[in-house]
């Protein structure tokens, strides 16, 4: 008995992905490095590796093809982003009029303390650097949001209170 599967494929359209000049500059500068210097490392790497003889027995060839296949995944995935991203410039990318948003730098008040952040789009954020995405939970309390005001960030263990101190 023979089965016949039809797969439809839809395609969505790609939504833009909002990237500060800076996110962007970086994520050209890794696809630069991935194809111009660790791709050919790890095709010479693979013909090493090949040249050792049975394939079915050659670890070094196995690991030398996982990270081939991981390193063009990552090129494609770079090129994806790159060709989605829209850049956020100039007087887009910071606050106008003091309102918070993409590109942003806030200082905010959370409990006595003092945090800075940087609003990033999504594939630039970086939490541990104070980069925060304007998707994140913290980075939708403060977009649109002013000097003075407070934001408050709904999270699972309840709501903070963040006070905006500064936005530039």
């Amino acid at each position: 008995m023979t089965y016949r599967v039809y797969v439809r494929v839809v395609l969505m359209e790609q939504k833009s992905i909002p990237v500060t000049r800076e996110g962007y500059d970086r994520l050209k500068v890794e696809l630069a490095e991935l194809t111009d210097t660790k791709r050919p490392q790890i095709i010479a790497a693979v013909a090493e590796a090949r040249s050792h003889g049975d394939l079915r027995e050659n670890a070094a060839y196995d690991a030398a093809r996982q990270d081939q296949a991981m390193t063009e995944k990552r090129i494609g995935d770079l090129e994806n982003l790159l060709r989605n991203a829209r850049v956020i410039e100039g007087d887009a990318s910071k606050s106008v009029n003091g309102v918070i948003g993409l590109g942003s730098k806030v200082t905010v008040d959370f409990d006595g303390e003092d945090e800075q952040y940087t609003i990033v789009g999504a594939i630039e954020a970086k939490p541990s650097n104070g980069l925060i995405s304007n998707e994140s939970p913290i980075g939708r309390a403060l977009i649109g949001r002013r000097s003075g005001e407070h934001a408050v960030v709904e999270t699972p263990g309840g709501s903070l209170t963040l006070t905006v101190k500064s936005v530039e």
